[in-house]
């Protein structure tokens, strides 16, 4: 029953939204509720346009972006649309692309992979000749100082809010000149900003150094009596929390709770978790986005009790933690794998490490098997306090309970063993676990096990993993061996590092053969390089970029 008042809330405010005349930001709410379910998003939206209610860009960008989660009905739904779009004047972007890409990729749908990246290509080449980008152009190029008064000569495009918003959209790494321009269109006469004009303003001030602008402008639109939209808000929660802006994250999710265009449930728990990634998560920021939560919801999640709960364990705040889990199971929630893998962490985290193992016994007591995660959780807190032996031995408990270790947890244990000097340990376990486990490791590990390898001068195991790198079909990672072989190898040294990007009987590029050569001259080893050269393909000797290289040593020589 507890409940029913929030329902009621809900329903009302629905109601409402549906009585009120449309409006874009409310066009853009249905598509978005709807997003899960693609066929009726686009009959929302082609009732929307059909009723001439405000459609924009934003919205035909959404509606794109959703139709592009089914790639099954691309050729029934996705290209028509994206062809009725562009009839309409207006352009896919970035967001969008990338996303339907993904969605195209992850589909092995090639052809329409190719199609859109033609279409998007053409279409910026096409809008890099047009009013609008000649406008940004212009904007951009202005002093800042002289910004205000020079703008009224530009003269570039008719001041229309979808026009404003594509300008503003150019300028989106600009945004005091955007500002600028939007303060300079919003005095022309016979224009007004409207909600698209101030949503895409919005965008482009959500950025630390234009928080106060930022807020200024958030206000002045509800004093309007406008409305951020669902679309900019998710990208500007999304911006805020990729650029560490946390507060300004939580700030965002109140104001938008308190208005018409709530965000879905799963928002409160994201956010939660975004802070709980902080060296030292701000507990009262979780209680405010909790508080906003429960006074929208009437109800505690779980996905919210355990960010509340990572909150508290990774302060060491143990004890409300646990009353935390009290008041869980009392609403139904029992704790799992992530409740405990929060608690290793926190546990690990303040060094008590014994009561993080003691964990696991309270888990299996409570019948919850601990899993990858919990394992993996137990063992990089081992290595972060510099325990690495116990953590290898709670890996090798781990296999004996036969839970196979992933990438995640192989570079957590290279990370450790490198910290403490333990570099031929970390080579021995990542061979074991690649080579005869047959792991596929992140290649951020590979990179960082060979630059380890080449510091304590491993130069042979070091090839050998850039061997394993060809092998398993990652780049090779090159950068640091000609200047090592440069500084401590020998000409065969270069040869077997050249051999090893040797691919069936392919010799390497070029390019391949001109760092090592021009890594020999930096160490003013010329005879060295010399001697390689001599042992190069005759299409190397007689590569241009290496005939100009040894052509400038004789200029030297002689001067």
């Amino acid at each position: 029953m507890a409940a029913l008042p929030s329902l009621r809330r809900l329903l009302g405010h629905r109601r409402l939204l549906s009585a009120a005349a449309a409006t874009p930001e409310s066009v853009i709410y249905s598509i978005h509720s709807l997003s899960s379910d693609p066929s009726r998003a686009l009959a929302s939206f082609r009732r929307s346009a059909a009723a001439g209610q405000p459609v924009g860009s934003t919205a035909y960008n959404l509606m794109l972006r959703t139709l592009a989660s089914d790639p099954s009905s691309a050729q029934t739904h996705f290209w028509p649309f994206l062809r009725e779009m562009h009839d309409a004047g207006h352009s896919v972007d970035q967001g969008t692309y990338l996303a339907a890409l993904a969605s195209f990729k992850k589909a092995s749908l090639s052809a329409d992979y190719a199609a859109l990246t033609a279409h998007y290509n053409k279409s910026r080449e096409e809008a890099k000749s047009g009013a609008t980008s000649a406008a940004a152009e212009a904007v951009r190029d202005l002093d800042a100082a002289d910004l205000d008064t020079k703008l009224g000569a530009i003269g570039l495009l008719p001041l229309t809010e979808t026009a404003v918003a594509k300008v503003l959209r150019e300028l989106r790494d600009y945004p005091t000149k955007g500002l600028a321009f939007f303060r300079w269109a919003g005095r022309q006469q016979g224009y007004r900003h409207g909600t698209v004009a101030y949503n895409a303003m919005a965008k482009v001030l959500g950025r630390e150094e234009s928080v106060p602008e930022f807020w200024d402008l958030i206000h002045e639109m509800k004093a309007a009596g406008m409305h951020v939209d669902i679309d900019t808000y998710v990208k500007l929660s999304r911006n805020f929390q990729k650029r560490h802006m946390i507060r300004e994250a939580v700030e965002l999710y109140e104001f938008m709770m308190d208005g018409p265009f709530k965000p879905s449930q799963k928002d409160g728990p994201h956010i939660i978790r975004r802070i709980a990634l902080a060296p030292s998560p701000d507990l009262d920021l979780a209680k405010r986005v909790v508080a906003k939560f429960l006074a929208v919801w009437d109800k505690m999640t779980k996905e919210l009790f355990d960010g509340i709960h990572r909150v508290l364990t990774s302060n060491g705040r143990f004890d409300e933690a646990a009353e935390l889990v009290q008041k869980m199971r009392a609403q139904g929630h029992q704790p799992d794998n992530v409740t405990y893998s929060q608690l290793v962490y926190g546990l690990c985290k303040a060094d008590r490490l014994d009561d993080a193992r003691k964990v696991f016994d309270e888990m299996e007591a409570e019948g919850c098997v601990p899993d990858l995660k919990t394992w993996t959780m137990l063992i990089q807190g081992h290595c972060a306090a510099g325990d690495v032996d116990r953590a290898l031995h709670y890996l090798t408990e781990m296999i004996d309970n036969n839970l196979d270790a992933d990438a995640d947890l192989l570079d957590v244990m290279v990370k450790g063993l490198c910290s403490h000097e333990k570099v031929d340990a970390a080579y021995t376990l990542f061979v074991e676990m690649v080579d005869k486990a047959q792991l596929r490791p992140w290649q951020g590990t590979y990179k960082r096990v060979i630059d380890e390898l080449l510091r304590i001068k491993k130069l042979d195991e070091a090839l050998a993993l850039l061997r394993s790198m060809k092998v398993r079909k990652f780049p090779p990672f090159t950068e640091p061996f000609p200047p090592y072989i440069a500084k401590h190898g020998t000409v065969e040294d270069a040869r077997d590092f050249l051999k090893a990007l040797t691919v069936n009987t392919m010799c390497p590029a070029p390019a391949a053969y001109v760092h090592v050569l021009k890594s020999f001259f930096a160490e003013k080893r010329y005879s060295e390089a010399q001697d390689l050269l001599y042992k190069c393909p005759i299409h190397i000797r007689k590569h241009p970029h290496v005939t100009e290289l040894f052509e400038s040593i004789k200029v030297e020589s002689a001067s």
